[in-house]
């Protein structure tokens, strides 16, 4: 059954309000859909709330402050990782209120090692990245913290099946060395794929066994072939896949991966189900693929809903569930 879910963001403030929607639609869509509610983040709450602030605080026994500059390691916890944590105490006391009973899927977004070690400073002032022991150091710590996390939510939810999504927005331009320095007259050296690898398999391992992990990747040049190489499922903006980024997805789905297609836009238009199903269908075909194995697919926003007001996040999650019934017929037609 083709399946419909969000990437993380959503509008607003109310972290009760938000997850009472995705609970709705998300649940038991019915009619040929299934459903993935997924723990939102709400940045608009304000530094802490968002992907990077609520990863850094999760690292066990690496606390950070926040900078006019941005996130910075330090020597001890401050106000904004106490903020942050009050943020995070917060949703889960939601989510389980919210969800209480609940025997399905449950996905939970964390940002990925790359795009923290790319988002946080170093207290001299480069970025992590730049220095090999404290990106080892974080990812390490990274780990700890997620395996946390997922214990605490499956104690939470006990009859829940978890789904974990790292988010690597900025792991593009780590493997391609486009990060400037802090000067800005230079560039932070490329990571080697390998390290790469190594340092999402840290995290994506230290889950709980029977958690499902999903890496996502909204960038133009997602490292296809190299998240495929994790094991993880996939998850990317489809809209800027092009043909060798579509080869690649095509061989990681034959080869099990599921893939998380985000293909309903979040710019305020509203898209029509047919017309997502139709571009789907499209370069399903162009692949040489059986139009059956559409039903495997989880449609998604192409980003995150943050930016569109809670009405337009609605509606865009509308989409998703009526374009996963959409490909479900399709695929057994």
């Amino acid at each position: 059954m083709t399946t419909a879910t969000g990437i993380g963001s959503w509008p607003g403030t109310d972290v009760r309000e938000a997850l009472g929607v995705v609970r709705d639609l998300l649940a038991d869509p019915g009619d040929g859909a299934d459903g993935l509610p997924y723990l939102p983040e709400l940045p608009d709450r304000g530094p802490g709330a968002d992907l990077v602030g609520r990863g850094l605080g999760m690292l066990v026994d690496l606390p950070v402050d926040l900078q006019p500059s941005g996130w910075r390691l330090t020597d001890r916890p401050g106000r904004d990782l106490t903020r942050t944590a009050a943020y995070l105490r917060q949703d889960l006391d939601e989510l389980a209120e919210a969800f209480d009973g609940w025997t399905g899927r449950m996905k939970l977004q964390v940002a990925g090692p790359w795009t923290l070690a790319a988002s946080t400073w170093l207290p001299r002032g480069e970025r992590v990245v730049s220095d090999v022991g404290a990106t080892r150091d974080l990812v390490d710590s990274l780990a700890e913290g997620v395996r946390v996390h997922v214990t605490t939510i499956q104690r939470l939810l006990p009859g829940a099946s978890l789904v974990l999504q790292l988010d690597e927005p900025y792991l593009p331009a780590v493997l391609e060395g486009r990060l400037p320095t802090a000067s800005g007259y230079g560039l932070v050296r490329a990571v080697d794929p390998q390290d790469a690898l190594n340092g999402l398999e840290a995290v994506l391992d230290a889950a709980p066994e029977g958690t499902r992990p999903v890496v996502h990747c909204c960038a133009p040049d997602a490292p296809i072939v190299l998240l495929r190489r994790t094991g993880a499922d996939l998850a990317v903006d489809t809209a800027l896949l092009g043909r060798r980024g579509w080869e690649g997805v095509a061989v990681g789905v034959e080869d099990g991966m599921t893939l998380y297609a985000g293909t309903v836009p979040t710019d305020g238009t509203l898209a029509r189900p047919q017309a997502v199903v139709d571009r789907l269908v499209e370069r399903w075909r162009d692949l040489g693929m059986p139009v059956s194995g559409l039903s495997d697919l989880v449609v998604t926003p192409t980003c995150g809903l943050a930016g569109l007001t809670p009405g337009q996040a609605r509606d865009v999650s509308r989409v998703c569930i009526d374009s996963a019934r959409e490909l479900a017929e399709r695929a057994t037609a």
